[in-house]
């Protein structure tokens, strides 16, 4: 397997993470998404994934891009450990938590996102800083009273071993951290993170952890 990846991207984290969790081996090809005007935009990779995003999984001649897709293909791959439950409705509620963060939070805040803000609509960097806090805050809310008031909730998103809602939270917590946004309100977040980041397979996948670190 090789994994297109890029060190700040939260998106590759989550593929790192379960990767990692699923103990598979895999090479890395740094795809850097601020350097020479976006790697992810040159023809060589274009070819690779024509939605010029990372991450992208290349296995048994397939590229596989989106970090969810890319997440069940090896879950379903290798199902061990699992990263989603068994029963449909503890599954369902795994995905709502993952769908939250992945679809909802992070795609209106992400690089491409926060470029055309700065560069088209000419927002400067207090008002970008504005709405990349007002869209965390907004789904961080939510999702703290979600897991807070369930009982399903345990050291993790979802019960007491890591799931593809934790692998989602983790980087989504990362970026909240980077981007100075506070988080003093959701302590079940906080919680979560802290117990997920203490695992190896999740601190061997953080940013700073990678080669092309920033």
């Amino acid at each position: 397997m090789k994994l297109y990846d890029y060190a700040n991207s939260s998106a590759a984290y989550r593929v790192r993470i379960a990767l990692n969790l699923k103990g598979i081996p895999y090479d890395r090809e740094s795809v850097h998404l601020v350097k020479d005007g976006g790697q992810q935009h040159s023809s060589a990779y274009k070819d690779v994934n024509p939605q010029e995003l990372v991450p992208t999984l290349s296995v048994d001649g397939r590229a596989i891009g989106q970090s969810l897709a890319i997440i069940e293909y090896l879950d379903e791959t290798h199902p061990a450990p699992p990263l989603l439950p068994s029963d449909p409705a503890q599954r369902a509620r795994v995905r709502q938590i993952a769908h939250t963060i992945a679809c909802d939070i992070h795609p209106i805040n992400n690089l491409r996102v926060r470029s055309y803000l700065r560069d088209v609509i000419k927002a400067d960097q207090a008002q970008g800083e504005a709405w990349y806090a007002h869209w965390i805050t907004l789904g961080f809310g939510a999702l703290e009273r979600s897991l807070s008031e369930s009982k399903e909730t345990g050291a993790f998103c979802h019960g007491d071993a890591p799931t593809l809602a934790d692998i989602c939270l983790v980087p989504q917590m990362a970026n909240a951290y980077r981007f100075k946004v506070p988080v003093d309100a959701f302590p079940t977040l906080v919680r979560i993170d802290n117990a997920a980041r203490a695992l190896p397979a999740f601190a061997a996948a953080a940013p700073e952890r990678q080669p092309d670190a920033a």
